[in-house]
């Protein structure tokens, strides 16, 4: 039964963004914020799609740890639930992204449209000065950043190694950092096939304080995440091994 629902699911979540995708191209030609609320309808449909083909739902914890301006969110990467999430969450997230991705044909053209904040992996130090200064145009233009500090999708109980960049834009910028748990790869891992039903739960941990030097910033944003993120894993029934 978990592979028909995992095919259907499928099914149905690449064959509507299909439609959406074609229809969302006349969209190119109207002001950004034509296609930014396009794709926030895009993704919450694929949302409601996860929910009646599979029975995925979702749960947001830690609301009130969620300053009223905006924010730099660092968050735990288990799964593709990840990106949808933050468009459900808040208005016109600016998602920190690879730069490849903006060379998919109708996606990348959307990703570009929406101004998100792309990474050149290749260009080194230039790179990182980049993501700063649209980090900072983001955040002083009433858009919250999102950054996946691993860089990639971790299994549930593992985690990546937590990449420097995040250290920068906590020094650089004026606005909080506020790490978010979850535990979205119980249910929808990497490179899994099947799905399993149930409740993903992200949690909104309190901002973490100015001041702090780099290597204590990452040995503290890490720590946190990683320990909220177990006890989500272990609420689920999740036991490493």
């Amino acid at each position: 039964m978990l592979f028909i629902r995992s095919v259907l699911m499928t099914f149905c979540i690449y064959g509507w963004s299909v439609i959406v995708v074609l229809a969302m191209l006349p969209l190119l030609l109207f002001p950004r914020g034509a296609m930014v609320k396009a794709f926030t309808l895009w993704m919450k449909s694929l949302m409601w799609i996860m929910k009646v083909t599979m029975g995925i739902t979702y749960e947001v914890r830690g609301m009130e740890n969620l300053p009223k301006e905006t924010v730099i969110f660092a968050s735990k990467h288990q799964s593709t639930w990840d990106t949808l999430f933050f468009y459900t969450l808040i208005d016109d997230p600016a998602y920190v992204l690879k730069k490849e991705l903006l060379s998919i044909p109708f996606y990348g053209w959307y990703l570009k449209k929406t101004k998100l904040i792309s990474v050149d992996r290749n260009a080194g130090a230039s790179a990182l000065k980049q993501v700063i200064r649209d980090t900072n145009y983001a955040l002083d233009h009433e858009r919250s950043v999102v950054i996946f500090p691993e860089g990639t999708r971790s299994i549930p109980g593992e985690k990546s190694t937590y990449q420097p960049g995040i250290a920068a834009m906590y020094k650089s910028a004026t606005h909080p950092v506020v790490p978010v748990a979850l535990n979205s790869g119980l249910y929808w891992g990497r490179r899994d096939f099947i799905k399993r039903p149930g409740k993903i739960i992200a949690e909104i941990l309190p901002p973490l304080g100015k001041g702090m030097k780099a290597r204590e910033f990452m040995s503290e944003l890490e720590r946190i995440i990683e320990e909220a993120s177990t006890k989500l894993n272990e609420e689920a029934g999740f036991l490493k091994g």
